[in-house]
């Protein structure tokens, strides 16, 4: 009987310790695969590697470690619950290590995103030690929003080891005010190779003055076309390191992206609070008429650097062009061009809002008509102030776009922080976050949703 008991003894204090043992590694386990309620995902399946590391950290937390052996875009994110016309700013530490995007592309490599959008942090490259990036956003129509730490990016693929960590998200106040701030940068040298063939063109004397002038009217016209809805301050820049670099599409050709020029605006737009960026350049003179493709565009928007509108101005092949010079004879709305692509950009807020807008583009489909002398003109005052005759109605912007800026640092002067990415602090807290996260995944299966960035 007593060795019975003996034996029985032995075999629960064995498999105590083996339950403790197995507790162990569970709990190592966990602490090294868990992500607390991100959700990990890769456009290239099974080829990056998520995990927790303890050893390369920024605080007294795991770190949170993509690696990438080959070219892979790979993120884990985490819906966030937002209120609409909000400005947010999201902010971590990242470490990289080899961190190499596919094809040299600025706007991939360890940033910070939103999914299912181009609205990113700055991404780095390179091996990096522990700093910190941001990502600065508003929620316009959007009551949810997909936060997401990323290897790779929107715009292409990358590889390299990088570790984030201390997550934060706070809200700010929205700006009210009616004033709008441009940046007007003229790249003053083209220096690219395009088809084998290196082009190289310069802005003269007189393109800067007609350009400068050109600004001066565009501040006046926004203000009177929109009935003074709206006012503008701007600041000139004229940069002397050449555009290298160009993008290209097949519906416009070539043109400049902010990938292509943020090396040279980055420093005069941080902590700049601009709300939107007009980029003159050359792509073309008498000599260089077609080798580089623009499919006779002459401004290009409807763009953004990190959530502020951009757009490009083309200066005319031809020295001769009066399109930016004032005559009262030739051209009496010289700024049309600007005024054109700043509107792009409001009719693209509008419709991120949920407003609904005609096309910028369909003056004829309403009467319109362009003047000898004053182009559109017309067409853009009465678009400016929802005054469009239709059969059902005024129609045009809204007048509450002109309140609608981008998201900046000004907003954050006075803000509070949100508790989205709390991590766990005990035992405790990590238990109900196990459980919380095995809810999660048995509904994604039982949904049957596979997650794969677009």
């Amino acid at each position: 009987m007593k060795n019975k008991k003996k034996i029985k003894t032995t075999i629960n204090i064995i498999t105590t310790i083996i339950l403790i043992i197995g507790l162990y590694f569970a709990y190592q386990f966990y602490q090294k695969n868990n992500f607390n309620e991100f959700i990990r995902t890769e456009a290239n399946l099974y080829t990056s590697k998520f995990s927790r590391d303890k050893e390369e950290k920024y605080s007294n937390k795991r770190s949170y470690k993509i690696t990438s052996p080959d070219y892979n875009d790979a993120m884990f994110f985490k819906t966030i619950q937002v209120e609409k016309n909000k400005p947010y700013k999201v902010t971590c530490m990242v470490k990289t290590n080899n961190v190499e995007s596919k094809g040299q592309i600025s706007g991939a490599g360890a940033q910070i995103s939103i999914r299912d959008s181009t609205e990113r942090s700055v991404a780095i490259s390179g091996t990096q030690d522990w700093q910190k990036i941001e990502l600065i956003f508003n929620s316009k129509d959007r009551e949810t929003v997909d936060i997401g730490f990323r290897l790779g990016g929107y715009l292409g693929q990358a590889k390299g080891e990088v570790w984030f960590s201390d997550f934060t998200i706070e809200q700010g106040v929205a700006e009210q005010s009616k004033q709008w701030n441009f940046a007007c940068f003229i790249l003053k040298q083209t220096d690219v190779v395009i088809n084998e063939q290196n082009i190289k063109l310069e802005v003269s004397s007189t393109d800067i003055s007609d350009i400068k002038n050109t600004m001066e009217r565009f501040k006046n016209s926004a203000q009177e076309l929109s009935k003074g809805k709206m006012t503008v301050k701007y600041d000139m820049y004229e940069i002397d390191t050449p555009l290298t670099t160009l993008s290209y599409e097949k519906e416009y050709g070539y043109y400049a992206s902010p990938e292509d020029v943020e090396s040279q605006i980055k420093e005069y737009i941080k902590n700049s609070n601009y709300d939107h960026i007009f980029i003159v350049l050359r792509l073309g003179n008498e000599e260089y008429k077609d080798e580089i493709e623009i499919n006779d565009w002459i401004g290009l928007g409807s763009m953004d650097y990190y959530g502020i509108g951009f757009s490009n101005i083309r200066l005319p092949n031809d020295s001769r062009s009066y399109i930016y010079k004032y005559n009262t004879r030739i051209n009496t709305f010289p700024e049309e061009v600007f005024l054109h692509e700043f509107l792009h950009s409001l009719e693209r807020t509008s419709e991120e809002y949920g407003y609904e807008v005609p096309d910028l583009h369909d003056y004829e489909k309403y009467g319109y008509v362009n003047q000898r002398l004053d182009g559109q003109k017309l067409w853009y005052t009465d678009y400016m102030n929802k005054n469009i005759n239709t059969e059902t109605g005024k129609i045009g912007l809204p007048d509450e776009v002109y309140n609608l800026k981008p998201a900046k640092e000004s907003n954050f002067e006075t803000s509070y922080k949100l508790e989205e990415f709390k991590e766990p602090e005990n035992i405790i807290e990590e238990i109900r976050q196990i459980f919380k996260q095995i809810y999660t995944n048995i509904q994604l299966v039982f949904n049957n949703k596979e997650i794969q960035l677009q």
